[in-house]
């Protein structure tokens, strides 16, 4: 009696609901996900393609960085396969290199379940530039998988996966803003919203796609973006944000990170993170879901690289 009340219990939408918020909230049970060479202290060589076969996926400590489990293909495949966004312990993983026929694999490794998508029956065509994203959508409480395929000739196609309906969607109408040649550079899915970097002719501008109400909206980046190089799109404090590291700090052996943030459909920049250059190089890689900045530091005489919080 017991089990069969506590299992009708812990099953219910309202105690999942319940357990995710206290979850997010407390910032409990969070994870690096990495790709890494089983010895953490060496260079990865990636025109060995035998240093290449040894990379795996783990999980690490996101305080410590201390590794905590490492990460093997559900189905036990020993292919490489690329990791497309996680929300609330689950996991999209699909093709390393992506094709409009990747199969997709929505997977919890904490309890070892996945959920594989249908096939989509939307797409008879090829597409030269795919492009995934994942994550949870508080508005329409479903998890979505957004998927953006180009031609080379310009021609977009955007479908949605629902895993309430397990089914894809096609999205029909696309803005004319987005029928013609543009580049993509990077992306971030948060709150429902796929975000991403795009370069139309010398202007950069950040393309949203919400998922839920299926509409498309255009925010112009801020002047100073004026390179993909050093540039990261994130979410800060519950905002939107990009980080770009192109301009040199004008003190001497300093280097910074300027910041913007997304407000009311207007960027906002924010005081840069500035730090010592002086032998070491550093790469943003984002920022945590504590609001911390993660960069990894390249130490240019031992030639190590290390991660740093800040």
């Amino acid at each position: 009696c017991t089990c069969k009340s506590w299992s009708d219990l812990i099953g219910s939408s309202s105690f999942v609901s319940t357990h995710l918020h206290r979850n997010v909230r407390k910032h409990a049970h969070v994870y690096l996900l990495c790709l890494h060479h089983p010895n953490f202290r060496r260079q990865n060589d990636n025109d060995d393609p035998y240093d290449i076969e040894e990379l795996q996926w783990s999980l690490f400590s996101n305080e410590t960085f201390e590794q905590f489990c490492e990460l093997s293909h559900p189905l036990g495949s020993t292919e490489h396969y690329g990791i497309y966004g996680s929300s609330n312990g689950l996991v999209c993983i699909s093709d390393e290199i992506l094709n409009f026929d990747s199969p997709i694999h929505i997977w919890n490794p904490s309890v070892r379940k996945f959920r594989t998508p249908p096939m989509s029956t939307n797409i008879n065509m090829k597409f030269s530039h795919v492009t995934l994203q994942f994550g949870f959508h508080p508005g329409v409480n479903d998890y979505k998988v957004v998927r953006m395929m180009r031609t080379n000739k310009g021609a977009l196609a955007v479908e949605v996966y629902s895993l309430r309906t397990d089914c894809w969607k096609m999205i029909e109408t696309i803005p004319p803003w987005l029928k013609c040649t543009w580049q993509h550079h990077k992306g971030k899915f948060f709150n429902g919203v796929a975000y991403h970097v795009i370069k139309k002719g010398p202007i950069f501008s950040i393309m949203s796609f919400d998922s839920g109400s299926e509409e498309f909206e255009e925010f112009i980046a801020p002047d100073a973006i004026c390179s993909p190089w050093e540039l990261c799109i994130d979410v800060y404090k519950e905002q939107v944000c990009l980080l770009s590291g192109f301009y040199g700090c004008e003190e001497e052996g300093m280097d910074k990170i300027e910041l913007w943030v997304l407000q009311e459909k207007r960027w906002k920049q924010l005081l840069p993170f500035i730090y010592d250059s002086l032998d070491a190089c550093y790469g943003t890689i984002g920022i945590s879901i504590d609001d911390k900045l993660l960069i990894e530091r390249t130490d240019l005489n031992k030639g190590v690289a290390d991660l740093y919080l800040f």
